[in-house]
């Protein structure tokens, strides 16, 4: 049975850490449960602009998940949708879930009038790349990071400045 794609509700929290964890070792980082519980609580705050669905298969429970922002852009006179963090559960990879999420993305940018809908992969994860140049082939653009622990040594926002 082909898994369902619905909006991502408070009964899926622990199933949504668990493939949150994934997705952050993924991407060589460790779990941070400050910012899990963060971000957990932007997705169930209905005033965020960060949203979540999940995929969801009758057997085995919520097998996949995506975190989504939708932001306003200089560049389109609507609103724009950030595909942030995609992750599906790995036995279950290459079975088309992760296309499910994205679709279900595609259908929105229709029905809540986004420009586009769009995301970032690293350059050498090929299987997620497959899937995505189906879509549409990458924009050519090369992202740079600027985290602001690499410019200020004290990134303590309430700590008095020298």
């Amino acid at each position: 049975m082909t898994p369902v794609v619905r909006k991502i509700e408070a009964w899926d929290e622990a199933r949504w850490r668990t493939l949150w964890d994934g997705y952050t070792r993924f991407y060589e980082r460790e779990p941070n449960e400050a910012l899990t519980r963060s971000t957990w609580s932007r997705l169930m705050d209905p005033a965020s602009p960060i949203h979540g669905i999940v995929a969801e298969h009758r057997d085995a429970g919520v097998v996949g998940m995506a975190n989504y922002v939708i932001h306003e852009s200089t560049s389109t006179l609507t609103p724009v949708c950030y595909l942030q963090d995609l992750f599906v559960a790995p036995e279950l990879r290459a079975g088309g879930v992760g296309q499910q999420l994205i679709d279900w993305l595609v259908a929105q940018m229709s029905a809540q009038n986004w420009a586009r809908v769009y995301w970032n992969t690293r350059e050498t994860n090929y299987r997620a790349r497959g899937l995505y140049d189906k879509y549409t082939p990458h924009s050519g653009f090369i992202r740079y990071n600027l985290n602001r622990a690499d410019i200020d040594p004290n990134p303590d926002p309430d700590a008095t400045p020298n």
